[in-house]
């Protein structure tokens, strides 16, 4: 291809070319177009002093070329059209590209470029696209003075760098229809006023800034009309300057609004009909939902968590949009019973209402939601059973009831399997009974996997809007807090890999199912605060990566298993307040636990305990093998554990008839004298 002398346009964009770019590309010395954007292309790109000087349009966006981008860029004089975003270019050329004074375009979004912005950019009177957000460019820059030598500036972008923006008090832009506008994490303090005029506006961007006060009435003026996408999020801002607040955008206009992370007080705010995300969460917003959310028919995500909102939810809100996906209303004071009108084929992948006063029953039309994969009611005061019902749903991830008032015993599947997509269920902090589901355990394949793959966040993708890559908003990302390694953990962002069980604080009795071995993406068991006894199953063992055990205040009984020694990513262990004797299993992650792991448990001995223990008691993996003999008498501790268990076996024995006691006491005596026998044969070994 390098032969080609006479070529002027070039165009292998949109393929899947991969490896080092042809050096004999520089040959090609008659080459207007060179557009090789959205390849697999890795390496430095063949930059040439001379051989480019008739470009006039280069994009090379999203093709993995690394390396400086050298000076000699500013030769290329005839160049318009400039793309080199979403590479891992990096040095300064912003000084080189200020003499180019034919540029119109200049993308170089999402780079490792750094340095200053130099006077030299007020050079560019052609410029009509300046993207520069996601680098590394720092210092001042006076954007009311660039702004007058901009006059056909349609977007700009200077979002996500280290730079400090500064505008004047007043300025006079009326004669630019500036589109675009990115000014995330600039260092604003207010509201740039160059905007008060701009009636063209489609996407602002201010997010993440340190503005204070109110916004301004000309932001809300209906002659904004073309606004489609608005994010004041993460700021300082307190309220608006008109009443009642009537967002702008037309009718017919797919429109985004991101209010949140404020300290926004009064009614939330009205948006137009076209409104399609509506995200106000963490201010200070009180009052009821209104009536007019039902008119929102083509809305996609509606985020309201952390305010201060009350009243009835509006019984249109599982039906008024067919779109909807998201539906985030947690930590509010909405109270009475959920609505029952969740419509057929739902797009509503998330709900979470949690950490409200909701009461009564889960709504049963929530098995229309076939897509949902995160449901949330916990913190409330919901007075069910188990809704074993939503296991027909297929891409339930994340399950959280805990601190209701749930009650009864989990049913275990009669025909076929539930949740088969579930990795997180957290039932804490509730009323249910009886003993643990065993067979929902065989169930539950998504925790039997452990996933290798590049990490994700489980999250819902919104619809995006703008006119260059650094899109307003994208994605919805799951957050939830859960129990694990003794204490509550937020998740802002929920590993797609994360897999836990939490059953604490409630009244489940038995022993731990065997099944339970089986889920071996287990990464959090919490079965804490009931009354499950019997032994610490050694196949416990085989969850290789878990990171946090809590089996504290039950009533298990016998050794620590020596299997659970092979657990080298446990981070957290707690069996304190049980039955437990023996010594406490040494080495690789118990060597980190302290005396609260092991508190409550008299029988307990060895480190990190001050209780050291008795001669010949050192624990061995033969010593404790699930089911035999000797690990269900292993000492006088296990003598008194075994007998109050036995206790009212001889009391049924004495009613049903003597043979029956007597054969219990029989087996015990025999037991315990194979026992001390073979207790003898180990000390004659290590004699």
């Amino acid at each position: 291809m390098g032969n080609l002398g006479s070529l002027k346009e070039l165009d292998l964009s949109q393929n899947g070319f991969f490896g080092e770019l042809p050096t004999s590309i520089r040959n090609l010395f008659s080459l207007e177009k060179l557009d090789l954007s959205f390849n697999k292309f890795s390496g430095e790109f063949p930059w040439s002093t001379g051989n480019f000087s008739s470009l006039k349009l280069l994009d090379l966006r999203s093709c993995s070329f690394w390396g400086k981008v050298p000076h000699s860029i500013g030769n290329f004089t005839r160049l318009q059209f400039l793309y080199l975003g979403l590479n891992n270019f990096s040095g300064d050329i912003l000084g080189s590209i200020g003499n180019l004074r034919s540029l119109e375009v200049i993308h170089i979004a999402k780079c490792n470029f750094a340095g200053q912005i130099p006077p030299s950019l007020r050079n560019l009177t052609q410029l009509f696209v300046l993207d520069l957000a996601r680098n590394s460019f720092s210092g001042t820059i006076e954007l009311d003075v660039l702004l007058t030598c901009w006059k056909n500036l349609e977007v700009l972008g200077l979002s996500l760098n280290r730079l400090s923006v500064l505008t004047k008090a007043t300025s006079n832009t009326t004669s630019q229809k500036i589109q675009y506008i990115g000014l995330r994490s600039c260092n604003l303090t207010k509201f740039p006023n160059f905007l008060e005029n701009q009636s063209h506006l489609v996407v602002l961007d201010l997010s993440d800034n340190k503005i204070q006060g109110k916004v301004p009435k000309w932001l809300l003026d209906p002659n904004m009309h073309n606004l489609n996408a608005l994010n004041l999020s993460h700021n300082l801002l307190t309220g608006f300057d008109q009443h009642p607040v009537l967002l702008p955008g037309n009718i017919g206009d797919l429109v985004t609004f991101d209010l949140s992370s404020n300290n926004l007080q009064g009614p939330l705010p009205v948006p137009p009909l076209g409104t399609v995300n509506y995200l106000a969460s963490n201010n200070s917003l009180t009052g009821e939902i209104p009536s007019w959310i039902c008119n929102l028919n083509i809305l996609e995500s509606l985020v309201l968590s952390h305010n201060n909102l009350s009243g009835l939810l509006p019984q249109c809100l599982g039906n008024f949009s067919d779109e909807l996906s998201v539906l985030d209303l947690q930590r509010n004071n909405f109270f009475g019973t959920i609505p029952n009108t969740f419509i057929k084929e739902s797009r509503l992948g998330v709900i979470d209402l949690s950490h409200n006063l909701f009461q009564g029953r889960i709504p049963r039309s929530l098995i229309n939601c076939s897509k949902l994969e995160f449901l949330s009611l916990g913190n409330n005061q919901i007075s069910d059973t188990f809704p074993s019902w939503l296991g027909t749903l297929p891409k339930l991830n994340v399950l959280i009831l805990r601190s209701n008032i749930f009650y009864g015993v989990i049913e275990e599947p009669r025909t076929g399997c539930g949740f088969s997509k579930l990795r997180i269920i957290d039932l804490s902090n509730n009323r249910f009974t009886g003993k643990l589901p065993s067979k929902s355990f065989l169930c539950w394949n998504a925790m039997k996997i452990v996933n290798t793959s590049e990490l994700r966040y489980l999250q819902d993708v919104l619809s995006s809007y703008g006119q260059v890559t650094n899109n307003v908003l994208n994605t919805y990302d799951y957050s939830m807090t859960m129990s694990s390694k003794g204490r509550m953990m937020t998740y802002k962002k929920i590993p797609d890999i994360l897999a836990g069980i939490i059953l604490s604080n409630n009244r489940f009795v038995g022993a731990i199912p065997a099944s339970i071995a089986n889920l071996k993406g287990l990464q959090v068991l919490n079965l804490q605060h009931n009354n499950l006894q019997g032994l610490i199953l050694s196949c416990l063992g085989n969850l290789t990566n878990l990171e946090s055990l809590d089996l504290s205040n039950n009533k298990f009984s016998g050794r620590i298993p020596e299997q659970l020694v092979e657990l080298t990513f446990l981070e957290f262990f707690n069996v304190s307040d049980n039955y437990l004797t023996g010594p406490i299993p040494q080495g690789k992650q118990f060597a980190t636990f302290d005396n609260t792991s092991f508190d409550g448990n008299s029988g307990l001995c060895g480190k990190p305990l001050s209780k050291g223990c008795e001669s010949g008691e050192a624990a061995t993996n033969e010593d404790h093998t699930e089911g035999s003999e000797e690990s269900l008498f292993s000492g006088a501790s296990d003598w008194k554990i075994i007998l109050t268990g036995y206790a009212g076996g001889l009391v049924a024995g004495l009613v049903l008839g003597f043979n029956f006691s007597t054969g219990i006491i029989g087996w015990i005596l025999e037991k315990l004298g194979t026992q001390r026998k073979a207790t003898r044969r180990r000390r004659r070994r290590r004699d």
